[in-house]
């Protein structure tokens, strides 16, 4: 990398053998081996008088090039599809891997018509599905675009500019997140280049609207690091009204503010993610009820589909479960549960990246759907949670094989020819998403419970990502924490300024 900066301010910086300096800029080359060799190609690691990034050339600014690079190389991939894989013959688009739903929503949705989410009925309504089936602010971005989409020429002319407009709209989603995950690791801008290269950067973004929800997330969490919650819960609720999964990040916060004591940060951002959902809601709410609700029926009527290991279930034992909602609550809670345990009795307080990236895994693992674009909501997430090259690129392996199975097995069962792979075959790249899932998740909680593995902390760093929280003392914990401090080897944990405050409890007690 050819434009980090190793110090706050310019003059050149040694770095000593233990680890970066203070108040340094952490690159990637120095401590991670699959970057170091990646950085071969452009000459080798920076050098010790490397001044980089103290002009113009800022670490955001190269970041958002790359990000724009890998964005433009995936609207390529959809190329064949959009000349006209996505209007002649149906097993084109997923022999070729080009789906998306955009143009497809543009008639389908009724958007071609003029037709206004939520008001007005589908073009061709279905019991379960009488309105649009998206949260609020995600039916406004697909409003917007119908506004900037040409009203002359061909439905198929139209349907491309659609996808263009929309497709230029989630770049900026893109942009702002690459952004975003910048400045929420204060000294470590350079993990947002997970994102900013991530193959399913390029793979997913235009497959639907995912990208929206992602930028607000990864806005809130770049408030949330810069110790402004009540923001970061403004964020998060916006992030909630374009989809479901965000509010999660609630969760984690809960638990780490209550470990902390610190109730006034979660109170703001409770506030903040209650009112801005509100505001975006509320009016659709009070002009159709049932319209705003459709998202809600729909998620809770429509039965297992692909990507899921319910799918895996249901297709070997040849018929659907009733209680299918049930079950996925029930696990989905009994995750949340073991993951505020693990928050609240691990031996150091886990980074909010750690555990917003667990919940979120958890809601993906146990939902009854996983759509390829879904692995975007993980992405930012893993970038903060475990910036290392080697697993983030085996967890995006398996899920590249996963996106190119799901097409496959369509064009397989869409197709009388047959071009693509069957049942047992598509099960098995689903099994390969779940497990690149389930190892990232395993190492995320390895660093939790052996501090000294993480690789955010190894420099002495706190929660970096962790606003009010960064180097904050515990005031409750349970299990092993709780014996941690009654035993003298719960220094090497322990942030600074905690055992002061250790000791004057004990003080107080004796």
């Amino acid at each position: 990398m050819t434009s980090s900066t190793r110090d706050e301010t310019p003059g050149p910086a040694a770095v000593p053998a233990e680890g970066p300096l203070p108040n340094t800029v952490v690159v990637p080359a120095d401590e991670d081996p699959v970057s170091a060799a990646g950085s071969e190609v452009f000459g080798g690691p920076p050098g010790r008088r490397a001044l980089l990034g103290v002009n113009w050339w800022t670490p955001a600014k190269f970041l958002v090039l790359i990000a724009i690079a890998t964005y433009v190389l995936g609207m390529m991939q959809k190329l064949p599809c959009y000349e006209d894989g996505w209007f002649h013959g149906a097993t084109t688009q997923y022999t070729h891997a080009c789906y998306s739903d955009i143009p497809h929503l543009f008639s389908g949705r009724g958007f071609a018509d003029g037709l206004h989410p939520y008001l007005d009925p589908l073009p061709q309504p279905s019991p379960d599905m009488q309105y649009l089936e998206y949260p609020v602010l995600t039916g406004l971005f697909m409003q917007i675009a119908a506004w900037l989409t040409t009203t002359g020429g061909t439905i198929q002319d139209r349907e491309q500019w659609f996808w263009m407009v929309n497709a230029g709209m989630l770049m900026v989603c893109a942009v702002v997140t690459v952004v975003a995950l910048s400045r929420t690791h204060r000294r470590r801008p350079w993990d947002a280049l997970l994102f900013a290269l991530a193959p399913c950067l390029a793979l997913d973004s235009t497959i639907n609207w995912d990208l929206l929800a992602v930028a607000l997330t990864a806005v809130a969490m770049a408030y949330w690091s810069g110790s402004r919650p009540g923001w970061a819960g403004v964020f998060i609720g916006l992030a909630t009204a374009a989809k479901l999964y965000p509010v999660l990040l609630l969760g984690p916060i809960l638990v780490l503010c209550w470990r902390s004591g610190r109730w006034r940060a979660f109170g703001q951002a409770l506030g903040g993610a209650t009112a801005a959902w509100l505001l975006v809601d509320l009016p659709i709410m009070a002009a159709n009820f049932k319209g705003w609700a459709t998202f809600y029926t729909f998620s809770q009527t429509r039965k297992e589909d692909f990507g899921s290991f319910w799918l895996i279930l249901m297709q070997d034992r040849g018929r659907q479960l009733s209680t299918l909602n049930t079950w996925i609550g029930a696990l989905l809670v009994l995750c949340c549960l073991g993951v505020g345990w693990l928050a609240l009795s691990a031996p150091r307080r886990p980074r909010l990246a750690q555990l917003a990236f667990l919940v979120v895994a958890a809601f993906v693992l146990t939902n009854k759907v996983y759509s390829p674009q879904y692995v975007l909501w993980l992405v930012p997430l893993a970038a903060l949670a475990r910036p290392r090259w080697r697993d983030f690129l085996i967890w995006q392996t398996c899920e590249v094989l996963y996106f190119l199975g799901v097409w496959s097995y369509l064009a397989y069962s869409g197709d009388s020819k047959q071009h693509g792979i069957g049942q047992d075959w598509y099960h098995l790249a689903i099994v390969l998403h779940l497990v690149g899932t389930l190892y990232l998740c395993f190492l995320v909680v390895r660093d939790i419970l052996h501090p000294d593995r993480d690789p955010v902390r190894w420099d002495g760093s706190d929660d970096p990502s962790g606003g009010v929280l960064d180097f904050a003392p515990d005031r409750f914990v349970l299990g092993t924490a709780r014996r941690l401090r009654e035993d003298e080897s719960y220094a090497e944990y322990a942030p600074e300024g905690e055992l002061d405050w250790l000791v004057e409890v004990d003080t107080t007690k004796r």
